[in-house]
């Protein structure tokens, strides 16, 4: 060790204040050469997690040794390094003794690297830096959530502080205060503030307490606080804006004032926004009936029918006041006779004929089917990435938090091939600053564990001296490599065979991004990177869902000519072909006389995979690991599953016909995204490999799990069992986001002639019965199925489900809406179908509604 070295390990590891009197009298060149020392020692423990003194010691030698704030944020915002509780004033005391100026843009610069996952971890730090300069506070949406963050959390020395006394004197409480109705997340951090006896949270009471202290500008609040329900937040987010607008208790004057954003809220916000301003409205003794009514159609229109109750009331409330106007408010209660649920509409339709409106005679029934617009082709993909510039625009967004779907990652993938063939010291240049911003040249490993790895391969690229791919690479490309050879089960078979095929992929351009002097791989010989310059990847898409053209690939192939693509690229171009025989293409590949021409003729001969044989199966929760297990206990227990195995005499050769059910675990939206794209021919089987993730949509409530139903709807390939279960589970997911995705699906498979409509009903009656799925969730999604031109497929779905719901005692809530939706759909349709038990149902005595449903359900069935 050398003795710079030496006093950086003393510097870092030892005494805070003995470190600020160390640095503090050095002179420049002694400066200088420990800044060396102390940059080279971070990048050698990389791999260390720093937090508390150590942390605090790092950030006294940086400032006391590195001469700009931009090498001192590259070592102080690398994401192995937390500043949650490292105290700035030895920082601030040696900077004052150093007479360094650039404090401010050192803290600037942090708050650019501010990880999206914990915007409060280093944020004390930053403002105590910039409190210290006198700075004012940047207003970007992660600094403003770090504030809200630190703002829910006492500190060490806070815990006895009452929130309002803490928020009153939280730094920058009046610049960053008007930014927390823009920023998502800020209600969520909020959501349980010193939470009161009642439920709500402390933060409303708190910041209305400021408000009538004039410590905070009321209207500011108030204004803010619509607007921020206008734009809508998650429900538990929501609640701590609505708590704050009862806290403010808005005047009659102040309601006024904003009259046409309550009114907007009112038929266009979110149920609880829209019940807020509905009952702030109702208080008004004045309100303009002109505006009122002819926003009220909008309102009695809306799904929610405590929401149209509670509209039909005041309307009739009015009604009776003002009998001079009775007739025009009778019309528009009329507005509510049309309502899907069948209760609301007779409520209304027997208010209107009270204050004196006609209701028109029913028009005559036209029988009809779905009405459903042909599906397009897809799409093409779009052009490939030739210039570093849009290259780094597109890694950072991607690096950014914007959300990148498998064509997205492709072009990145086969952009970063083109570009840095072409001109590797332009791409460098080009992506530095980008990587340096995200924080992937921090030798952090959360980059590495994104998309596959693409944050290793950019940071050999780009931003580090040692180019040492990692060995995770080498084993990724061995294993895929006898694999292709010898047909062998993978080294590591809990990993899926797709995401391994993805990550070997990434495994393959760090290998050539690597360059000479990078440790070696064994493997099969590969054409060099400025070989496939301008050819690419030749599993790059040809359409928006993923597909490779079999002419284009190819095209690809005879220009590389005698040069083999890479292994793990080659299988994912094939995997991507259309799943169909071409002899007249296969006799052209197997004239290129190539290893790679030859595996295209072979493919194109057999048509693709071999068909597997799909089972489902009931799969039951995992085991308890340990005395305390916070996730066994929130799984459910049993879930059903999709079951894929290899057919008797049929070669698996890359072990993607086997989809084991595994027992039922919480799994995370990641590389699963990009299955849809890499089996865009095989639809059926990627449902397999994804239902456990859509049905955690609605048997966890976790969101995004549905999301992929769409992209499997898009793509080609048989429907198997695992798709239709994966709908029923979508139209039953927790998150609306979801559940419109699994609508969007049904209407896309509906319209190709894919949809078994049947054996998706079955599934969300035998799910229901067995308390697996939320019923009441699904009725919202199948009565916009029908409305989107899919009656009859929507007919045929409840026929088949509602046998074993009306089997289910007690009656599952929802079961009415359902038997509703089921006689209009019925109706609309002509069509008959037989639903086993519904007469018995029907022909209860009393008159509660599952039974008046049944019997119109019996009646428009005839």
């Amino acid at each position: 060790m050398t003795e710079a070295s030496d006093t950086v390990h003393r510097l870092v590891n030892g005494d805070i204040t003995a470190a600020v009197d160390t640095v503090s009298g050095l002179d420049e060149e002694q400066r200088r050469q420990l800044g060396i020392e102390l940059t080279a020692y971070v990048r050698r423990h990389r791999d260390e997690w720093w937090s508390r003194w150590r942390a605090t010691a790092l950030a006294v030698a940086a400032v006391g040794c590195l001469p700009t704030a931009a090498q001192a944020a590259e070592v102080l915002g690398r994401r192995n390094l937390s500043l949650l509780a490292t105290p700035a004033a030895p920082v601030i005391d040696v900077a004052r003794r150093r007479g360094v100026t650039w404090l401010a843009d050192l803290a600037y610069r942090l708050v650019g690297r501010i990880d999206r996952e914990s915007p409060g971890e280093n944020w004390w730090f930053i403002a105590e830096l910039l409190t210290a300069e006198q700075a004012a506070p940047p207003t970007d949406d992660l600094f403003v959530l770090g504030w809200a963050v630190t703002a829910s959390r006492p500190r060490d020395h806070e815990w006895s502080v009452a929130l309002v006394d803490r928020m009153r004197r939280h730094p920058f409480l009046d610049a960053l205060a008007p930014r927390m109705f823009d920023v998502d997340g800020v209600g969520g951090q909020w959501a349980w503030t010193d939470q009161q006896p009642d439920g709500r949270s402390g933060m409303p009471l708190a910041l209305a307490q400021l408000a009538a202290e004039r410590r905070l500008d009321r209207t500011m609040l108030l204004d803010g606080t619509l607007s921020r329900m206008l734009r809508g937040e998650r429900p538990a987010a929501l609640r701590v804006f609505l708590g704050l607008h009862d806290a403010l208790a808005p005047t009659g004057d102040e309601v006024r004032d904003r009259l046409p954003t309550y009114l907007r809220l009112l038929a266009d916000g979110l149920s609880t926004a829209a019940a807020l301003a509905q009952r702030t409205l109702r208080k008004l003794p004045d309100i303009d009936l002109d505006t009122l009514l002819d926003t009220a159609p909008a309102v009695l229109g809306r799904p929610e029918k405590t929401l149209v109750r509670a509209q039909l009331s005041w309307l009739d409330q009015l009604a009776r006041r003002d009998r001079a106007q009775a007739a025009r408010i009778a019309a528009v209660l009329a507005v509510a006779a049309e309502h899907p649920a069948v209760d609301v509409a007779d409520r209304a339709a027997a208010l209107a004929a009270k204050h004196g409106h006609r209701m028109a005679a029913p028009a005559e029934v036209r029988h009809v089917g779905d009405v459903l617009p042909p599906v397009p082709p897809p799409a093409p993909a779009p052009p490939p990435i030739t210039h570093p510039d849009e290259l780094a625009e597109e890694i950072a967004a991607l690096f950014g938090g914007s959300s990148t779907d498998a064509l997205g990652l492709e072009r990145i993938l086969d952009g970063l091939i083109r570009s840095t063939a072409a001109d590797r010291t332009a791409t460098v240049a080009a992506l530095t600053p980008v990587l340096d911003r995200a924080g992937v040249l921090a030798w952090s490993s959360r980059p590495e564990e994104r998309l596959g790895g693409l944050g290793g391969v950019l940071r050999i690229l780009a931003g580090s001296e040692d180019r040492t791919p990692p060995r995770s690479w080498q084993v990724l490309l061995s294993t895929w490599g006898q694999r292709q050879t010898s047909g062998q089960r993978p080294a590591d078979p809990q990993q899926a065979v797709l995401r391994r095929l993805l990550r070997t992929r990434v495994a393959e351009i760090g290998r050539a991004v690597a360059g000479p002097g990078a440790a070696e791989f064994t493997g099969p010989e590969t054409a060099e990177l400025a070989s496939l310059g301008a050819v690419g990847l030749v599993a790059a898409p040809s359409l928006a869902t993923g597909a490779v053209a079999a002419e284009e690939l190819y095209d690809r192939l005879a220009r590389l000519g005698e040069r083999q693509p890479w292994p793990a690229d080659l299988t994912q171009a094939l995997l991507r072909l259309p799943s169909v025989v071409d002899e007249p293409l296969a006799a052209k590949a197997t004239a290129l006389g190539t290893p790679a021409g030859q595996a295209l003729a072979d493919w194109l001969r057999c048509g693709g995979l071999p068909r597997p044989h799909y089972r489902v199966v009931t799969a039951v929760r995992r085991r308890r690991q340990g005395s305390y297990d916070y996730w066994h206990d929130r799984l459910p227990t049993q879930r059903r599953v999709v079951e894929a195995s290899v057919p008797p005499g049929v070669t698996d050769q890359h072990g993607l016909l086997s989809v084991p059910a595994r027992a039922v675990d919480i799994a995370s939206i990641a590389d699963e995204r990009h299955w849809p794209a890499q089996l865009p021919g095989y639809r059926g089987l990627v449902a397999a490999y994804v239902l456990p993730l859509v049905a955690g949509s609605a048997d966890l409530d976790e969101p995004g799990g549905a999301a992929l139903l769409p992209m499997l709807a898009e793509c080609t390939g048989e429907t198997t069992p695992a798709l239709d279960l994966a709908v029923a589970y979508g139209l039953a997911a927790r998150h609306e986001a979801d559940r419109v995705a699994a609508v969007d699906a049904l209407l896309l498979l509906a319209a190709a002639g894919g949809l078994d409509a049947l054996a998706v009903g079955g599934h969300l009656g035998s799910l229901t019965a067995d308390k697996m799925i939320t019923l009441s969730r699904v009725v919202q999604p199948l009565r916009d199925a029908a409305a989107a031109g899919a009656p009859l497929t929507t007919w045929r779905i409840l026929a088949a489900a509602l046998p074993a719901l009306l089997t289910v005692q007690p009656a599952p809530r929802g079961l009415p809406d359902l038997l509703a939706l089921a006689a209009q759909t019925a109706a609309a349709t002509g069509v008959r179908l037989d639903v086993p038990g519904l007469a018995d149902v029907a022909a209860r005595g009393g008159s509660s509604r599952l039974v008046t449903e049944a019997r119109r359900l019996v009646a428009a069935s005839r």
